[in-house]
């Protein structure tokens, strides 16, 4: 049997962000978007309507899946609008496309 009162440790962001770094070139957006998926792992969403937990390799894999000529920003933003299609509730874990720092 499954103890429910064990914390959801989440995606690593900031192991996301290092790889968001190396992989899309876009430093300013890499932490804001970290973050962002590490609230949407911590939330549980993903987790029940995937029936898995969000991993780096997941947010990472899906990512590359849009327009080559998005920005790191505009790819979260697609696949969340994906996500949001498909089960609901995801636009609030949206980022502003014209993000440019870590604030």
């Amino acid at each position: 049997m499954q103890d429910d009162s064990t914390p959801h440790r989440g995606v690593d962001r900031q192991e996301l962000e290092r790889v968001l770094r190396e992989t899309f070139d876009d430093a300013g957006a890499a932490g804001v978007v970290a973050r962002q998926a590490g609230d949407m792992a911590d939330g549980g969403q993903y987790d029940a309507d995937f029936d898995g937990e969000l991993t780096v390799d997941i947010v990472v894999a899906n990512l590359q899946d849009a327009p080559a000529d998005y920005s790191l920003a505009e790819r979260w933003n697609w696949w969340l609008g994906a996500l949001d299609l498909s089960h609901g509730g995801y636009t609030r874990f949206s980022v502003r496309p014209d993000v440019d720092t870590q604030s």
